[in-house]
């Protein structure tokens, strides 16, 4: 009976929190006029169904973006990212940015009402704002339009402004009057649309595509136009236009193809054409240039080797390592690599061997001086005595090469290719001076001698102490015994009543230091919440064990999260971690935690869709409501949502009382956090989002976990032969 009350409670709570929402609405067609706004969650959608504009986090980036994607195409490709180099992060706040008409310009504003991007910094009039709408086209055109005259003027389009990905009816040129051309910048890494360094524009003078690397260094060009198509790429299929005003280049499909198709500057630094035939499944890269990976200028950045192996495609150079491991985990290496020690030329007096790192491999292109020796030795006598000087090589015929400054485009040598040796300057102790070691030497025992001296007497206090507790007698017995203060503290008997330092405080003192959990009160303001444990909190923590048994009401109905038992902190700005021991409550964990032990702050995201599927339906997940399917309840949950009966979820006692849509909202966003994927799971930040943001289109589940039929003899239900008691479990290893 208990149980059942609690789990009333636990009902009332969701649907009181779910019920005091607004009804929204998504913008409806393909214009946001001057009187509207586009806020998270919402989009517009251009008026043949292709393409859709509105906020979207790339990859596994927090932060929100305004861009344009294909609407009919999965997983999202995005062609077009207004505020690429400002991204929108919310912070863990409930206010949301907003994309809106002001004085005839399209803007973008925070939280705070900052202008964070807008189509252009000038020509502001206010007097535009009432007739200036902004359309999106089917051919994924973004078009701000005075509408006032008969005759529509375009003030702005997306099209002058691309970011990464040419489309068919666009322009990629330069304008002769303005003297302004068309660039595409490719993006940062695939979580992240800021500029990237490799870029693609048109060459005026040459009538050709070139593609540069950090705007400086052009590594591939297309060859001229003859009229038909380029000199050094002939599957290229594009229109060239030269007139008084400008040239440019353009492309077009036929009208009635079922083909897609985009050209990209693409973040490996290749210039792609990828196309997508009607029900095809994922786009088919249809060429590439420069067609070798290990041809684009930098890809592997300062010291890196580029190698012919796709799954890694770079390496360093032995005593290099990485300069940041994270960027080469996203597959951006144009970081580079960094020495393992510090280069100190000017302390350095005596050369070694070990002072060089001698590697044969293809030289880079970069600007090298070539100097006229007699033998090797002078070739390396002359790089080691120059401060400036990164590396060497000697052809064996009196021709010294030597190299400044970072050294980029080292490649691997392929079957059958020989190149010389080239001699990269270490930053390794052994290449110091022995006055240098020696000193470095007494600094190190100055400081150990001390250490050891603390060590010995550590060793020995614990040596003692131990003697004295394997001197006692009897079995050691502990009780709780309330001390002052409220607390209950555990006593030893066998220790003349020693106090063991850990409290035990119980509810009231609980209450009393949270002032009832009040919101002036960091402890009762959400220091138990998932969004403060994810996003708040000083260090990130995840829970592991979010269940209905582990939420607790105050008297005021007011929910907070229990035992953190087998919570785990995560370091910096991790967000995920593995286990070979995977703990939780079967029903309540994620897939990819109870498969293979990884757990994030998506598993816990997981758990509360669980849980508001459970509140929501009075049911637990883990018992079968279809007979004759099997199902658990995300399943059954999952059946309903796409049959268009999710209403049916609720509890029968509930349907007098009840507001259909905002027990539709919370059943969507109960299914956004069981997606099988975690990567489309979101944030706990993004689901109050949707929770308590005011207008907002919540986007459509994808299939959830663990909603495989099973197959059982008896017609079980959720009350009649699943256990009440929600036991937490231990598990060995990855199953």
């Amino acid at each position: 009976m208990e149980m059942k009350n609690n789990h009333s409670f636990l009902i009332l709570f969701l649907l009181f929190l779910c019920f005091e929402l607004n009804i929204n609405h998504c913008l409806e067609g393909d214009t946001i006029s001057a009187n509207e706004s586009l806020s998270l969650g919402q989009t517009i959608v251009s008026s043949g169904g292709n393409f859709e504009l509105g906020f979207f986090k790339p990859g596994n980036s927090l932060n929100y973006y305004i861009g344009i994607w294909y609407k009919k195409i999965y997983p999202r490709t995005v062609v077009w990212v207004a505020n690429r180099e400002k991204p929108v992060n919310l912070d863990g706040k409930l206010s949301s940015p907003e994309l809106k008409i002001i004085q005839g310009n399209l803007v973008l504003l925070d939280k705070n009402q900052d202008s964070i991007w807008s189509s252009t910094d000038d020509g502001k009039d206010a007097t535009l704002n009432n007739s200036v709408i902004a359309v999106l086209g089917d051919d994924g055109n973004l078009i701000l339009i005075e509408v006032s005259s008969s005759t529509p003027l375009t003030l702005w389009q997306s099209f002058d402004h691309p970011t990464d990905t040419f489309l068919p009816g666009a322009k990629l040129g330069y304008n002769k009057l303005t003297q302004k051309k068309h660039v595409l910048f490719s993006w940062k890494n695939s979580s992240d649309p800021a500029p990237g360094l490799f870029s693609l524009e048109l060459d005026p003078k040459r009538a050709q595509f070139i593609v540069k690397w950090n705007q400086t260094t052009q590594y591939w060009a297309s060859g001229t136009w003859t009229g038909d198509t380029f000199s050094l790429v002939p599957e290229m299929r594009i229109y060239y236009v030269n007139n008084a005003n400008e040239s440019y280049f353009t492309y077009s499909i036929f009208t009635n193809s079922t083909t897609t198709s985009r050209l990209i500057i693409d973040f490996s630094g290749q210039m792609k054409q990828l196309t997508l035939l009607s029900n095809a499944v994922g786009w088919n890269e249809f060429w590439a240039q420069p067609r070798q990976q290990c041809d684009v200028y930098g890809y592997c950045g300062a010291f890196g080797v580029c190698t012919s192996n796709t799954n890694s495609p770079c390496n360093c150079l032995s005593g290099f390592n990485p300069r940041s491991i994270d960027e080469w985990n996203s597959n951006d290496y144009s970081g580079g690599c960094v020495r393992d020690g510090k280069l100190q030329c000017n302390a350095i007096i005596e050369e070694k061997d070990s002072f060089w790192m001698n590697s044969t491999m293809r030289l880079p292109n970069q600007q090298y001086t070539n100097v006229t020796v007699e033998e090797a030795s002078q070739c390396r006598d002359n790089c080691f005595n120059s401060c400036s000087c990164t590396a060497y090589t000697y052809d064996g015929l009196g021709a010294c090469s030597i190299w400044t400054g970072d050294l980029f485009n080292l490649q691997q040598l392929g079957e059958n290719e020989t190149e010389r040796t080239i001699s990269v300057k270490l930053g390794l102790p052994q290449a110091q001076t022995k006055s240098k070691k020696s000193m470095k030497l007494k600094a190190g025992l100055a400081a150990i001698i001390p250490f050891m001296v603390l060590l010995i007497c550590s060793i020995s206090y614990i040596y003692y102490r131990r003697r004295r507790l394997a001197n006692g007698t009897g079995t050691q017995i502990s009780y709780w015994h309330k001390a002052e203060g409220e607390a209950k503290v555990l006593i030893n008997e066998n220790d003349d009543n020693k106090v063991i330092d850990v409290p035990y405080f119980d509810l009231e003192t609980v209450l009393a230091a949270t002032d009832k959990f009040s919101d002036a009160n960091k402890l009762g303001q959400g220091g138990f919440g998932l969004a403060y444990l994810h996003h708040d909190s000083r260090l990130r923590i995840i829970h592991r064990d979010l269940k209905t048994s582990n939420i607790l009401l105050d008297e005021a109905m007011n929910p907070k999260i229990s035992d953190f038992g087998l919570a785990r902190i995560v370091e910096g700005t991790r967000t995920e971690a593995n286990t070979k021991k995977v703990v939780g409550t079967y029903g309540y964990m994620s897939p990819e935690y109870a498969l293979d032990g990884l757990f994030s702050i998506k598993s816990d995201v997981f758990s509360f869709g669980v849980v508001v599927l459970e509140i929501i339906s009075g049911r637990k997940n883990t018992g079968f409501y279809k007979s004759e399917e099997a199902l658990n309840l995300l399943g059954y949950a999952w059946r309903l949502w796409i049959e268009d009966r999710a209403i049916q979820l609720t509890e029968k006692s509930l349907l007098e009382s009840y507001n259909r849509s905002e027990v539709i909202k919370c059943i969507n966003v109960a299914l956004l956090c069981v997606q099988e994927d975690s990567n489309d799971r979101p944030n706990m930040s993004d689901i109050i989002v949707m929770l308590v943001g005011e207008n907002m289109c919540l986007p459509r589940p994808n299939r959830p976990a663990f909603v495989m039929r099973t197959h059982i003899s008896s017609t079980l239900s959720s009350s009649s032969k699943v256990s009440n008691n929600q036991v937490t479990i231990t598990i060995e290893g990855g199953r």
